[in-house]
């Protein structure tokens, strides 16, 4: 199926908000157990590699030009910086989030595929992701989309009481930094 996937607006924060607790409570999507405010989410993003796949509409009512805001948001993925040294300014971090009653339908696939090419319209040369062994579903997610294994960091945090390791990936543009 063809989901519109847009640039994430402002305004489209509490259903990505919503989409992001869902992905805490299952806890194999992130270390974070907290969900962050707009300015603090908003700050930790890039501006410029921020997606939201929508619930596909017919295009008699895409004719209404219904505001985003009106439309069902099915998942997200957004960029966040490596690091502030110049050297790094390529290289970034891949989060990728859909809503639990979207999941299995290629919503992530498409976020995914979408976020690559945006990323190197960006200047973005490598793609890296920080993935639960547990998270199965979106390991076979990234590497469907180019993403290699790179190692695994061993008890790098704890989510809870319970140590974790992270799968550790990473995607090499083909176009960009080549």
């Amino acid at each position: 199926m063809d989901y519109p996937i847009l640039p994430m607006p402002p305004d489209s924060w509490p259903a990505v908000r919503e989409i992001y607790r869902e992905g805490i409570a299952t806890g194999n999507a992130t270390f974070e157990t907290e969900l962050p405010d707009w300015e603090r989410w908003d700050n930790s993003h890039r501006k410029d590699c921020r997606l939201v796949a929508l619930e596909p509409i017919d295009e008699a009512v895409a004719e209404l030009l219904i505001p985003l805001s009106k439309l069902h948001v099915l998942g997200w993925a957004a960029l966040s910086p490596v690091s502030s040294r110049r050297v790094y300014a390529g290289m970034a971090e891949v989060s990728v989030y859909v809503a639990a009653a979207a999941r299995g339908r290629g919503v992530g696939k498409a976020l995914l595929e979408a976020l690559v090419q945006e990323s190197e319209v960006n200047g973005v040369w490598t793609l890296q992701a920080g993935i639960f062994p547990e998270n199965a579903a979106s390991i076979a997610l990234h590497k469907s989309c180019g993403f290699r294994e790179v190692g695994v960091r061993r008890r790098i945090g704890k989510l809870g009481d319970t140590w974790r390791d992270v799968l550790m990936l990473e995607r090499r543009s083909s176009t960009v930094g080549v």
